[in-house]
């Protein structure tokens, strides 16, 4: 990452879902969680933003706005955000501008294929537009959590497993001692 905590936060103009610009600077005067994240609809990426959705009114209580951002179009992010019910705006950087301001358009890796992606990476950025965090390792299922600092989990949204039915082994039946084992 070329941006570090305490540095101004570049501003930007970046369409969203609805083709409405949005910039950074209209949100002066208000905590900005910026997120980056690979794509819509798919597994992380929806237990992400479904944190965030389960969270915002907190996120918002405690002042902050949230912004998601990725590659993808307009039309993919009104999709994820009616299908999530998501109530925050997803930014639609599909020049990757912005994704390039910030360092999180990078190299990746999976199966020794290499490509350029997404890096997941979150920055919390103050009312005067200077970064105030920046979340490298996202825990999808409680990244509330992390913007807010909290030890106590906030909602967790992950999906439940099923929890595993007991197997109680059947009680053996005790073996009478070897005549080597008696006592004499």
């Amino acid at each position: 990452m070329s941006l570090k905590v305490g540095q101004k936060a570049p501003d930007f103009k970046v369409n969203d879902q609805d083709g409405n610009p949005i910039s950074l600077s209209q949100f002066k005067g208000k905590k900005v969680v910026l997120y980056f994240y690979p794509k819509d609809q798919t597994p992380g990426c929806t237990v992400e933003a479904c944190n965030l959705r389960d969270n915002y009114k907190v996120l918002q209580k405690k002042g902050y706005e949230i912004l998601g951002v990725s590659t993808d179009n307009e039309k993919s992010h009104q999709k994820f955000i009616a299908k999530q019910q998501l109530p925050f705006s997803l930014l639609a950087d599909t020049e990757k501008k912005l994704h390039e301001k910030y360092g999180t358009w990078v190299e990746k890796s999976m199966y020794g294929r290499k490509y350029m992606g997404t890096a997941r990476v979150t920055f919390v950025i103050d009312e005067k537009g200077v970064i105030e965090e920046i979340i490298e390792k996202v825990d999808t299922k409680n990244h509330t959590n992390q913007i807010l600092g909290d030890a106590k989990p906030a909602k967790n949204t992950a999906p439940k497993k099923a929890a595993k039915a007991k197997k109680t082994p059947a009680k053996k039946a005790k073996k009478p001692a070897s005549k080597s084992s008696r006592k004499k």
